[in-house]
């Protein structure tokens, strides 16, 4: 069955950094897309970034880029958000999820996970 799990997240003053992991059962990160959205109170859910390996691609929003880095460990079929000079506006439920190879920030992503709370605040 296939399984997403969030951690990482929590409270951050701006400038700070956090790493977002995605552990994942059921199907091998390696073989699919594998993407970052986040859900800012009262806002639409928005595309963080996204990598698949198999076709050699990562994206990341004109938002986060340069500051947000995505990887992936196949030994632990783990996804990894590092995330440094965080601001308040990146505060969010962040959420990873899979999708074929060919999917991009649109999609399509068939298996989500929970999510993990990260908040920006002094």
């Amino acid at each position: 069955q296939e399984q997403l799990v969030e951690s990482g997240g929590g409270l951050v003053q701006p400038g700070g950094s956090l790493r977002l992991s995605c552990v994942v059962s059921g199907l091998i990160v390696d073989y699919y897309s594998i993407g970052w959205f986040r859900q800012a109170p009262g806002k639409e859910r928005e595309g963080v970034s996204y990598i698949s390996s198999s076709v050699g691609r990562t994206y990341y929003a004109d938002s986060v880029k340069g500051r947000f880095t995505i990887s992936t460990d196949n030994s632990k079929n783990t996804v990894f958000l590092q995330m440094i000079s965080l601001k308040p506006e990146d505060t969010g439920v962040y959420y990873c999820a899979a999708g074929p190879p060919s999917a991009t920030m649109r999609g399509p992503f068939d298996y989500w996970g929970q999510g993990t709370q990260v908040t920006v605040s002094s």
